[in-house]
């Protein structure tokens, strides 16, 4: 076999895969990507898109695609409640709408879409930018050196293999990560919660709705605990199932011989009636875990999403998560492929991320606790912090942030950080259409108030933008702030420092490693 060389070769097609494709290709960089399956995802698996995730696709242009499949599918600003049974009585409000009190942070909002119809989206941007796509592929082997990653693959239908050369593997290859575990990393944490099953279904289950906006609708009954997504309009969705039985000694084995005549007395226990008619469509089995990896980066393989960290479906924070692993990735290695930043960026991936993982994780797990496991106890479990510190609060540190000696968390809530490097740069409109978040996604960029700092940014060279905005100071906390290309402060101007393009071509060098 003759090599085939690639920049970068991504396992696993999935939504963590393919929005790293996308992100890549976005940046100049055009991937391999090989997906064991046949096409995107089948299931429809509901995923929450929060307001970072967001961010995210608009800076490549298909925010308001996204927008409008989640429109034509689900109700939106639904809440987020705990009902004994759809014609039961409520028994908590989690978020009574999904939006509420967050539209001053972002220019986007949180929404629902299923997976099913958000990755051909992603394949078909990522395809537009150039990425390669191999579905119905699998990798059968790989080995690196000090230069790159040498994998075999075949083709499922064919067996035809092929050896292929790229600088760099990015394993998103799932909970299961093959990858992972021919690299000996091991996975640490709360271990398996449950062994689940989702229950997706056909039944007129609008009557049981009473014209309620209701987003997702945990249940809580003597039967079963668990969680409803209904699609519209309102004849169709999936039923979670994670325990059932006695709530404080549950049997936490749903899976194992489970039959189509119990997944119907599941439904018929969480709509509280049998007089609904359903009919099952299909059932996923899947674990409830709480895991983090050790590591997320061996040499020239970094593991994202699932394959780094997984975590139960509470708070939708999983896929989240791994979109911003891939966010954190594609620049670093863009720039270093480019000849732009040294290789010494790369090393910052596991040291931003990983804090990240496991604190959203721990969230996760906080939230399956306290909405749907109450057996478990509370001892050793993090205290719940505001949804917004998990969706919009990282804080990195690594040497691609100059720290100015913060308290060393990994989180702080958005209407707090002003601007502080290693969290996001805050949000200002620039005009109607137009926020400070959309000038980041491609370089490093100086926004300012100051016409000098913008001067000297031009002498370092650096790209600049003058923001005219009044709050501008107090929002970010300075006069002028060096951003990153995934919208992250690097650096940041002290209080009356004069403007220098000998400064910022410093921050820069050392920012980028080079």
């Amino acid at each position: 076999m003759q090599d085939r060389e690639v920049p970068v070769l991504i396992v696993g097609g999935s939504l963590v895969g393919m929005t790293t494709a996308m992100l890549l290709a976005h940046h100049g960089v055009k991937p391999l990507v090989i997906e064991s399956h046949r096409g995107t995802a089948i299931h429809p698996r509901a995923a929450m898109i929060n307001q970072r995730s967001l961010e995210i696709l608009r800076t490549v242009g298909i925010e308001q695609i996204v927008r409008k499949k989640s429109e034509e599918q689900f109700v939106q600003d639904g809440a987020i409640v705990a009902v004994e049974s759809l014609a039961g009585r409520e028994l908590a409000a989690h978020i009574p709408n999904l939006n509420e009190g967050v539209r001053d942070v972002s220019p986007t909002v949180r929404l629902f879409i299923t997976q099913s119809l958000l990755e051909p989206l992603l394949r078909s941007k990522a395809e537009e930018l150039g990425a390669e796509l191999r579905f119905s592929t699998e990798m059968l082997s790989f080995e690196q050196d000090s230069k790159g990653v040498t994998a075999v693959i075949r083709h499922r239908d064919t067996g035809e293999t092929e050896r292929i050369r790229a600088k760099y593997m990015v394993a998103a290859d799932g909970a299961h990560s093959g990858i992972r575990q021919q690299l000996g990393i091991a996975l640490n944490g709360r271990g398996v919660l449950s062994h689940s099953v989702t229950i997706y279904f056909r039944a007129p289950v609008a009557p049981l709705l009473r014209e309620r906006n209701l987003t997702v609708i945990l249940v809580r009954n003597p039967t079963l605990r668990g969680f409803f997504r209904i699609e519209k309009p309102f004849e169709s969705g999936f039923l979670v199932v994670n325990t059932v039985g006695d709530p404080a000694k549950p049997n936490t084995d749903v899976s194992t011989g489970l039959t189509d005549e119990r997944c119907l007395e599941y439904l018929h226990a969480a709509f509280g009636t049998s007089e609904v008619p359903a009919t099952i469509q299909s059932v996923m089995h899947w674990k409830a875990t709480a895991d983090v990896a050790e590591r997320m980066q061996s040499g020239r393989v970094f593991l994202a999403g699932d394959a780094a960290h997984v975590m139960p479906p509470y708070g939708g924070f999983g896929g989240n998560c791994g979109m911003h692993d891939a966010h954190n990735l594609a620049w670093k290695l863009a720039m270093v492929l480019k000849g732009e930043a040294g290789e010494g960026l790369l090393d910052t991936y596991e040291l931003e991320r990983r804090p990240i993982g496991l604190f959203t994780t721990e969230q996760a797990y906080t939230r399956y606790v306290l909405r749907e496991a109450a057996y478990l106890g509370k001892d050793g479990v993090q205290a719940q912090e505001d949804d917004l510190n998990v969706e919009l609060g990282a804080c990195y540190r690594s040497s691609t942030v100059l720290d100015e000696g913060g308290n060393g968390t990994c989180h702080v809530h958005p209407r707090a950080s002003k601007g502080a490097p290693g969290t996001r740069a805050p949000h200002i409109w620039i005009d109607e259409e137009t926020s400070t978040l959309d000038l980041f996604g491609g370089r490093f960029i100086l926004l300012t108030d100051s016409q000098d700092w913008s001067d000297a940014a031009g002498q370092a060279p650096l790209e600049s933008h003058v923001i005219a905005d009044a709050r501008f100071a107090e929002l970010y906390g300075s006069e002028a702030s060096l951003v990153r290309p995934d919208g992250f402060v690097a650096w940041r101007a002290k209080p009356g420092e004069e403007p220098s393009s000998a400064k910022l071509r410093d921050v820069y060098r050392k920012v980028t490693s080079s």
